[in-house]
């Protein structure tokens, strides 16, 4: 049973937090890249959805938090594409293989329970000669920033959603079978253990 944390203020601080200025200036730069059939690892509240273009013809979002998903099916109203949200997580998705042009996953790798499952099955869902959009946070590469990472993460966990500060998406893109392309890697405004953001595309590698 979620508690009345988990329930009713962790989804308002998400929202809030992943629409600060700095977030929001990454989702229009990189979200804006799609296009065709879309699926979004992690829609949450929905907070990509105004950034999409025309060449987007149909946007699938996957998340489990009901109470995020229910701000993107509000917001998923003023979007001309249209936008199927479902309640569920990344690593098991019922669709077929190569079914999507594009995936966008923004700010989810760091929670999903097992993101290398998630990453596989992104693998599996795009279409030969589509295209992976992510931005995401992780581990710093200032060592002694990664070290106040490690130890802070068993609590921010706790008061975060599961979230956490040490893992490296570039490196479970890589693993779960893309080529990355493109990785830009730095700072955003906040406190740096949160703040160390990864961004970029990727292909299927092979």
């Amino acid at each position: 049973m979620t508690s009345f944390y988990d329930r009713h203020i962790l989804p308002c601080l998400l929202d809030k937090a992943c629409g600060l200025p700095q977030m929001t200036r990454l989702r229009a730069r990189y979200v804006a890249q799609a296009r065709g059939e879309v699926l979004e690892i992690g829609i949450g509240s929905g907070l990509n959805l105004p950034h999409y273009g025309a060449e987007v013809t149909r946007i699938t979002g996957v998340d489990p938090a009901a109470e995020l998903t229910a701000k993107a099916e509000a917001r998923a109203r003023a979007v001309s594409a249209p936008v199927e949200v479902m309640g569920l997580s990344g690593e098991n998705l019922p669709c077929e293989d190569a079914s999507f042009d594009t995936v966008v996953c923004t700010w989810t790798l760091c929670t999903i329970p097992d993101p290398l499952a998630a990453v596989r099955e992104m693998r599996r869902a795009l279409k030969p000669g589509g295209q992976l959009i992510f931005v995401e946070h992780g581990r710093s590469d200032d060592a002694g920033v990664a070290r106040w990472q490690a130890r802070i993460e068993p609590v921010w966990k706790r008061l975060a959603g599961g979230c956490h500060l040490t893992r490296r998406p570039d490196d479970l893109l890589v693993e779960g079978g893309f080529a990355v392309q493109g990785l830009e890697t730095g700072y955003e405004p906040g406190p740096k253990i949160a703040a160390f953001m990864l961004h970029g595309t990727a292909v299927p590698a092979g």
